[in-house]
């Protein structure tokens, strides 16, 4: 392994490939058998799963093997720097669902249970899998089970947020009534699929989604801003890839890192591109920047988030202690003889990288299993 991580980040491009189905062998993708049974019985379990998926049906996990399954994808997954807790991922079987309709009512459930008292629980919901004698696998068409509407103006701006300005459309076209008077912050509906594959639309419950005002411990001006962001990030768009199986609908949360927030969502131009505006309210010389106006802005955003969240008794980690727990993480995956796949690029935190171990550390991103993987929006789902 190269001692840079820059080069240590184009090997793992280099090495890494597309995920799809049946990639591994089926050694591989039974291998997390053997942390959910005994040897003897892990063996057994094997060769019955394997018989099920030479039949072309999904894999006939129990609970208890979802479970483990589920945990061990959050472990193995590339991106996530909060790995150290995999553990306490609670799992949620519910493949029996495929209706929209039951979905929907699982899902309020999930995002009840996360958000809980602030204290954020991490959990993954699975619904029914892939399998071709039962039609299509049902699927949720929003990237996070919440998120703010984007408005397209006539002057090509955009209000809200960018990222879902497409989605926002589609769910209009689908007889979603956006405000009276829209705003930088309208919560999105649900556009869920079953087995036929017609979207099928849930306005959310007002006040049903817990979401934290922004203010800055030093400028009273900030919370004049109306700023704010929703506590728990449900990622929604992944499928979980598990014992030779794919499950489309399988949303599942940790809890928010505070740049996350306050250095992608609220900062990045092609985003809300708050910078500009932060900057001018703490009467920065914009000018040049070699004088940093960006960077003081950006941390300034970035404390007013840490210290909202914890204001609200909502759990939220700040990025030098999530990089203080990665290290834990790859220690502990070191010492149980298991090697880690990361991404650079997403490990390191997108402020004061350099000042987190992490950034110092090589790291070379493969293909595992069990894993969460991107998979191709539900068609129409951006057209």
């Amino acid at each position: 392994m190269p001692p840079c991580p820059f080069h240590a980040l184009v090997d793992a491009f280099a090495g890494s490939r597309p995920a799809t189905p049946n990639a591994e062998p089926p050694a591989d993708e039974l291998a997390f058998l053997d942390e959910a049974h005994l040897a003897s019985q892990a063996a057994t379990r094997r060769a019955e799963i394997g018989r099920a998926l030479a039949a072309g049906r999904p894999a006939p996990l129990t609970s208890a093997e979802l479970t483990w399954a589920g945990k061990i994808a959050w472990r193995n997954h590339a991106r996530c720097i909060g790995r150290l807790h995999w553990r306490s991922l609670q799992v949620r079987d519910h493949r029996e669902l495929a209706d929209p309709a039951d979905l929907a009512a699982s899902l309020r459930e999930h995002l009840a249970l996360a958000q809980g008292d602030g204290t954020v629980r991490s959990y993954l919901t699975v619904f029914a899998p892939e399998d071709p004698s039962a039609g299509a696998a049902p699927r949720i068409w929003n990237a996070q089970l919440c998120g703010y509407a984007g408005y397209r103006r006539a002057d090509g701006s955009v209000l809200g947020d960018p990222a879902n300005e497409a989605f926002t459309r589609l769910a209009i076209n689908l007889g979603w009534r956006p405000p009276a008077e829209p705003s930088a912050f309208d919560l999105l509906p649900w556009v869920i699929s079953g087995r036929d594959g017609k979207p099928a639309l849930f306005p959310l419950p007002a006040g049903f989604v817990r979401e934290v005002p922004l203010r800055h411990p030093q400028f009273p001006w900030f919370e004049n801003l109306g700023l704010r962001w929703y506590a728990v990030p449900v990622v929604s768009d992944m499928l979980l890839h598990a014992a030779g199986t794919r499950f489309p609908a399988a949303p599942f949360n940790g809890w928010y890192m505070g740049t996350e927030i306050g250095a992608r969502n609220l900062a990045d131009p092609h985003r809300y591109n708050l910078l500009p505006l932060i900057a001018e309210r703490m009467g920065l010389d914009r000018r040049r920047s070699r004088d940093l106006w960006l960077d003081r802005a950006l941390i300034e955003l970035n404390a007013a988030v840490l210290h909202s969240y914890e204001a609200d008794g909502v759990k939220l980690t700040d990025h030098h202690t999530a990089s203080e727990d990665f290290m834990r993480f790859l220690g502990r995956e070191r010492d149980a003889g298991r090697e880690v796949s990361a991404r650079w690029d997403w490990i390191v935190p997108p402020i004061s990288a350099a000042a987190t171990r992490v950034f110092h550390t090589p790291m070379r991103e493969f293909v595992t299993t069990p894993d969460f993987r991107r998979q191709p929006p539900p068609p129409g789902r951006d057209g």
